[in-house]
């Protein structure tokens, strides 16, 4: 997902796009999907232009943002 974000933030577009997802598939019963669809509405509403990923309650700029592989969390990259 920061790849993608990272991609979107340089093309430097005049929109607001924030991408999210699940750590937990929906399949699994805990999903964390709903509400980080949640969560990125309410951002959405609120963000000026720009590029930005959120994932549990947390929001990213496009350019500090990365995966923490071992906590399975996303965190800010600096």
């Amino acid at each position: 997902m920061e790849k993608t974000a990272n991609a979107l933030g340089q093309a430097d577009l005049e929109k607001t796009i924030v991408l999210t997802g699940a750590m937990v598939p929906y399949k699994f019963g805990s999903s964390d999907g709903l509400f980080n669809l949640g969560s990125a509405l309410a951002f959405a509403q609120t963000l000026s232009r720009g590029v930005y990923v959120v994932m549990n309650g947390r929001c990213f700029m496009w350019n500090n943002v990365k995966k923490n592989r071992k906590t399975g969390e996303f965190e800010e990259a600096k």
